[in-house]
């Protein structure tokens, strides 16, 4: 079990190709299973055909779609699973099977497709409750815990599901994990300004080798975790109290139910 100190401190200089950020929190690998008994289905697995990620990836954004109703403030996600949402959204509106709609995107590509889509828009100073939120995520543990982000919209989505009575994710079976930083992929962190201080961080960068700048102007530093973190609360107040920290992609407690959609079919899970 390993730990250590993790600090951001403002700076001029960017190198992207060194380790950014030192860290010093618990982590391990945790042995429960992700089917675990504190968690109950709320569905049997219907059987499927054998089907594509983005055809599991539609199933569970419609099934969740289900939970619209006419007259409801959105949140609406961002990324490939969320988009599939958004796009039933305006099918429904369309035919008038829904009507009254408010959408809140998380993000300005999610704004467009919405708007292609002739679905009204507003923000979250306007309507600062939600009543339903749909989005995915990139890890979801056995208690419903999420790492969220690596699309790079982690502050406009975190603060548009807190707001909202109920948050539904979505996600394909390749997202399960024992444990958050289980599949060895980025946690992301916003951050305003950062030193390098040599650890496992860096700095994400775009198509054209410049750093990547968020719908917010920020950047965004990737965490990579040997293990699985042992005490997600604790890491993410870490990391929150860090100097030039906007934001992490650690969505700890905030799911009210997650759609899985697998090669047997749809399965949806809450606590």
């Amino acid at each position: 079990m390993a730990s250590a100190t993790f600090s951001l401190l403002p700076s001029t200089s960017i190198s992207p190709s060194t380790k950014l950020l030192n860290l010093k929190f618990r982590h391990y690998q945790t042995s429960k299973p992700f089917f675990s008994t504190t968690i109950k289905s709320l569905s049997s697995p219907t059987p499927t055909p054998t089907l594509s990620q983005d055809d599991l990836k539609k199933l569970a954004a419609e099934k969740a779609v289900d939970s619209i109703k006419s007259g409801m403030v959105l949140g609406l996600g961002t990324g490939s699973t969320a988009a599939f949402a958004v796009a039933r959204i305006g099918e429904l509106l369309s035919s008038g099977k829904l009507t009254n709609i408010v959408g809140i995107p998380t993000s300005k590509r999610t704004q467009e497709q919405a708007a292609s889509l002739g679905i009204p828009l507003s923000v979250l100073d306007d309507h600062p409750r939600i009543d339903l939120a749909i989005d995915g995520a990139d890890e979801v543990d056995p208690d419903l815990n999420l790492v969220k982000g690596r699309g790079g919209a982690l502050l406009r989505e975190k603060m548009v599901e807190a707001a909202s009575d109920k948050f539904i994710v979505v996600v394909d079976d390749t997202k399960l994990v024992d444990g958050l930083g289980g599949s060895r992929l980025a946690m992301p962190v916003e951050v305003e300004i950062f030193k390098e201080l040599g650890c496992e961080a860096k700095l994400r960068m775009d198509g054209d080798a410049k750093p990547y700048v968020t719908d917010n102007s920020n950047y965004i530093v990737d965490l990579y975790f040997p293990t699985s973190i042992k005490d997600a609360e604790a890491a993410g107040r870490e990391i929150s109290a860090l100097e030039g920290v906007v934001e992490h992609g650690l969505f700890l407690g905030m799911a009210s139910e997650v759609i899985i959609a697998g090669k047997t079919g749809v399965t949806v899970k809450t606590k």
